[in-house]
């Protein structure tokens, strides 16, 4: 039987995945940022603040931010000195990141087009690898976890910010209601796009559990693996090192 993997509810070929997610976010690239603020209500920048001072970015450190597009994460850790370079396999996603840059007058970043699961990058180069929202949309994370692994120094770390699964009683049934109801609603109304973020939503609930995704960041060669849930698992910051 041939390979299949998840596009949302839907199982299909990891050719057929690739096409999908590209398509997704070719669709969504330019209303990004503003749905981001609608479906979350601005508590993703509260999530992103969270995650980069988890990853405590370092004066001169080299760090790859992976599936980063508009920019999000690569501009928070940019004021704290580190030189960033971002990338994604998307490029309508990263020109929106490169025109935010320019309106910010950031010419410091490296924008860079690649697929998480074949970095063009050479091995042992990167003091930290980050990669927010964009792990589950990946066709094979394992891959992608083992570039990770290959392309950070000896003593780096990988830090990944995802959705999960709520463990709070009655926010969980809450929030399947709004995600799975209102949010392609929501993305009819502002990007003119229903079917593009009811993927986002779907994908999120076929997503490995937490202890699942730490098993996997273990398989692919790091330790001192940690979980951190956030509004009880609904936002996760994973961690590990590479020793």
């Amino acid at each position: 039987m041939s390979e299949s993997v998840s596009f949302g509810y839907e199982d299909v070929s990891p050719e057929e995945k690739t096409r999908r997610v590209g398509d997704v976010f070719s669709n969504v690239a330019a209303k990004y940022d503003i749905m981001n603020d609608a479906m979350s209500g601005g508590m993703h920048r509260l999530w992103k603040d969270r995650f980069v001072r988890r990853v405590k970015p370092q004066p001169g450190e080299q760090i790859l931010d992976m599936a980063g597009g508009t920019g999000d994460i690569a501009f928070r850790m940019e004021e704290c000195g580190a030189n960033v370079t971002v990338s994604d396999i998307n490029q309508e996603m990263l020109d929106v990141g490169i025109e935010r840059a320019m309106d910010r007058g950031l010419d410091s970043l490296v924008w860079s087009r690649q697929n998480a699961e074949e970095l063009s990058f050479s091995s042992r180069i990167f003091d930290a690898y980050t990669i927010a929202f964009g792990i589950r949309n990946v066709t094979h994370i394992d891959k992608a976890l083992a570039e990770a692994h290959r392309v950070l120094k000896f003593g780096g770390r990988f830090f990944c910010l995802e959705f999960s699964t709520t463990e709070w009683p009655g926010f969980k049934e809450a929030y399947d209601f709004y995600s799975h109801k209102l949010v392609p609603q929501i993305g009819k109304t502002i990007a003119g796009d229903a079917d593009s973020y009811r993927y986002l939503i779907e994908s999120i609930r076929r997503f490995p559990t937490m202890p699942d995704f730490e098993q996997m960041i273990r398989d692919a060669g790091f330790v001192r693996t940690k979980v951190e849930p956030i509004m009880g698992g609904l936002v996760a910051i994973h961690s590990g090192w590479k020793i």
